[in-house]
């Protein structure tokens, strides 16, 4: 594993923790938007998804990637719904997973292939 995937592993973890934490916080930042939240699980996990595909192009792993991803929203809402200051939400696990789809659709070969463009253009000063 070189410094470029290391860098780009390390950067997904901090989003997967960040997701974590803002998921189980108080109060997180919040869009004022209407339906903000969802948006804002939309995007997260359709960020999550589609970072790590970057990384792997394989299909089965996408779909542990995938299944992983829906069962981390699946956690967090039912933790949620453990604590006294947040709330169970059905449709921000759905969300969730329509994020983690959208995610795994924009992947390369359909979306742009940011990671190997980086590695290329590394690879070319080099």
């Amino acid at each position: 594993m070189d410094a470029l995937e290391r860098t780009w592993r390390c950067c997904g973890w901090l989003l997967v923790a960040l997701v974590i934490i803002f998921s189980l916080i108080p109060s997180p930042p919040a869009l004022d938007v209407r339906a903000g939240d969802k948006l804002q699980h939309l995007f997260a996990y359709a960020l999550l998804m589609g970072w790590f595909a970057q990384l792997h192009r394989e299909t089965r792993v996408r779909l542990r990637l995938a299944a992983a991803f829906v069962a981390l929203g699946v956690a967090l809402e039912f933790l949620q719904g453990l604590t006294s200051w947040r709330s169970y939400e059905g449709y921000d696990m759905a969300a969730n997973a329509v994020g983690v789809l959208l995610g795994y659709l924009a992947a390369p070969p359909r979306g742009p292939d940011v990671y190997h463009r980086l590695r290329r253009r590394f690879l070319s000063r080099g």
